[in-house]
């Protein structure tokens, strides 16, 4: 049986982008550290690369990178560190998890923190434990709502009242599509409720979950009196909640479940069976049914409020409502605020469609679903806008990234475009929202209306308005593809400024090699002159100190202190120190003129750094990068000398010898 030294679990709502980007960066960033590692994620065709009880209980340590419920009782006393998904899309942010973990103490509570900060962030992750428990419920819900809602626009295709047997245009197959289609939307809510519980009290609270669901859909049934009071009255009929009383009731279920778990906690272990086949679900149901029809009247009041409010915004204007959808579909991307916007965009579409066609409500619905469908595909196309405009201001990788996005916006699938804003944050998470925000605007002016809530292009056939509908999303994709592109060219041409002249060591080589990648100049990253062999160091920040004012001496930096400082930032994101005796410490930093690698050896070991099998370090791979060259210099050779370090015939090459000559032609040897 394979033992791996991390195992990692990933999921988003969707369980489309981020679960398999978090799983990604996972990988590159264990194999930087040497070390192993297995990713289950948990995504929208279910769990893969499932974990085993025994890889779980041979791993040292488990990264939980999810929204969702992974269930992470399974790694008890292991240690843990437990963020959300989008804390993990990057390399970097991915190390940086994995190193707390291996730092973090196991215990029967799930620990996740090891120091101030982090015990912090934990405190501060209650929002995120919410979050989770209602991702949960979305990323379930999501499914009922994408081939109900597309079905019931399919139904469409044969007139706009084909449904209806008595209209003209009545269609029997159209007819039974608008069925299925309204039974799979009319799931929707009790989904969401169900699997919030069972987030939260699982198994147990299905029951309950469910049934909070479907009270949030039909309200508290009554009818007239004899006397002009309301009786409740099974047959009556009620005023729903909509999606807000199915959040609710998830919760309520699961927190009801949970607390009939300490209630029950004394009875014989021999009726376990009987607590969870009649005990839980009869007081369970009984309990969160009674509060449910008690609260059914505010929360109806408050759904109605909050769709009023909605309908408000438009009264305001086509700009303002636009401005609000598109800056909430595209801040994040896919994440907790796109959600929000696309989860009230179902809902109201839900609404619209159960009102029919040519009501208030449903155009309203439509019109709405519409902006946000907008604002959800402007993202990825913008890219792809930009790579093909501005191709040479673009790395190879980022250029295909961005060809493939055409395919992912037009699908209405907007993560595609978060690598490119995880890069520049600032100003590329404006140029995005400005971009939605024009497509959206301009949606809601040319009275576009997409009864289906999900497909992008695919379902142009039933959006009425469609062809202003596209001719929105590719303005909202023209304006902002040119500020990104512009962006790439000023941000380029100031790194061209700074990078130096590429050495020329023969007419062959290409001017920007030291650039765009090490293999080009391999042999003169870690030169003879750059390797010591013979040193003896107090500490950790001595040897560090040393390889900084040496850089200087080289001419690879102008400044030791900065050169210094930029190592010591790095260790305090998480140590770079790794096993049997050596580290790969690393800058990063505008001081740094010339990419390089300085080795230092240190035969009784260096004390005081942190590694992750506790030796001391006895070879010190110092990576020294400009600033200008963090994103791809920097990266490919930390990658590479990871993966020697994986290599035992490499370890005792470079430990045992101490021929500089020997120890940089190996290196070097591994860097092409």
């Amino acid at each position: 049986m394979a033992k791996f030294d991390i195992i990692a679990a990933t999921g988003c709502p969707t369980g489309i982008a981020h679960t398999f980007m978090a799983k990604e960066a996972l990988e590159k960033a264990a194999a930087e550290r040497g070390l192993t590692i297995k990713v289950e994620t948990h995504g929208q065709v279910g769990v893969e690369n499932e974990l085993t009880k025994g890889e779980i209980a041979g791993a040292k340590a488990v990264v939980v990178a999810a929204d969702k419920d992974v269930q992470a009782e399974r790694f008890a006393g292991k240690p843990m560190v437990s963020v959300g998904v989008s804390k993990a899309l990057s390399v970097e942010a991915a190390g940086k998890l994995i190193d707390r973990a291996l730092a973090a103490k196991g215990d029967d509570t799930v620990a996740a923190a090891a120091d101030v900060e982090d015990e912090v962030e934990e405190k501060e992750s209650i929002g995120h434990i919410i979050y989770k428990h209602l991702m949960n419920g979305v990323s379930h819900m999501l499914v009922f709502v994408v081939a109900g809602g597309v079905l019931t626009a399919v139904s469409f295709l044969w007139g706009i009242t084909s449904f209806d047997s008595t209209a003209a245009d009545y269609n029997s197959f159209a007819a039974m599509l608008k069925i299925i289609g309204g039974i799979a939307m009319n799931l929707m809510v009790p989904v969401l409720s169900a699997y919030i519980a069972e987030s939260i009290g699982k198994r147990p609270a299905l029951v309950p979950g469910f049934v909070a669901g479907m009270i949030a859909i039909q309200g508290l049934p009554v009818v007239e009196g004899p006397d002009g009071t309301m009786l409740i009255d099974a047959g009556g009929t009620g005023v729903g909640f909509g999606f807000l009383g199915g959040i609710v009731g998830g919760f309520l279920a699961g927190y009801v479940i949970l607390l009939l778990e300490k209630v029950f906690a004394g009875l014989p272990k021999n009726l376990d069976g009987l607590k969870a086949i009649f005990l839980y679900p009869l007081f369970s149901t009984l309990i969160v049914g009674l509060v449910m029809l008690g609260i059914s009247g505010p929360m109806a009041a408050i759904n109605t409020a909050m769709m009023d409010f909605l309908k408000g915004l438009s009264a305001s204007g086509a700009v303002v409502l636009g401005l609000a959808i598109g800056c909430m579909c595209a801040f994040d991307m896919g994440g907790p605020v796109n959600k929000a916007a696309y989860v009230t965009g179902t809902a109201m579409l839900t609404e619209a469609l159960a009102a029919g066609v040519g009501t208030d409500t449903y155009n309203f619905g439509t019109n709405f679903m519409a902006a946000v469908s907008a604002a959800c595909i402007v993202p990825p196309l913008i890219t792809t806008f930009a790579v093909i405009v501005g191709k040479k201001y673009f790395s190879q990788e980022d250029h295909d990234a961005g060809v493939v996005n055409l395919i992912l916006g037009c699908t209405h699938i907007t993560e595609g475009a978060i690598p490119f804003m995880t890069k520049n944050i600032w100003p590329v998470m404006p140029i995005m929202m400005l971009g939605s925000s024009i497509a959206s605007i301009l949606t809601i002016m040319f009275n576009v209306h997409d009864p289906a809530p999900h497909g992008g292009f695919l379902v142009l056939p039933v959006v009425e308005n469609g062809p202003l509908w596209v001719l929105a999303i590719l303005i909202g994709a023209v304006v902002g593809g040119i500020l990104f592109v512009a962006f790439k060219k000023y941000d380029f041409e100031k790194n061209q400024k700074s990078a130096p002249a590429a050495p020329a060591k023969s007419v062959e080589a290409p001017k920007a090699a030291a650039v765009e990648a090490p293999k080009a100049e391999a042999a003169d990253f870690v030169k003879v002159e750059n390797v010591f062999v013979a040193e003896d160091f107090a500490s950790r920040d001595e040897a560090l100190s040393f390889v900084s004012n040496q850089a200087v001496k080289a001419g690879i930096a102008g400044d030791a202190d900065a050169v210094m400082n930029a190592f010591l930032a790095r260790e305090a994101e998480g140590t770079t120190g790794m096993m049997e005796g050596f580290a790969i410490p690393h800058a990063k930093s505008d001081a740094i003129t010339d990419a390089a690698v300085i080795v230092v050896k240190d035969d009784s070991g260096v004390t005081g750094w942190d590694t992750m099998d506790g030796a001391p370090v006895n070879v010190a791979i110092a990576l020294l990068i400009p600033g200008a060259q963090a994103g791809t210099t920097h990266l490919k050779i930390l990658s590479k000398v990871a993966e020697a370090l994986m290599d035992e015939g490499f370890r005792a090459t470079v430990k045992g010898s101490t021929d500089a000559a020997e120890i940089a032609k190996t290196i070097n040897a591994r860097l092409v």
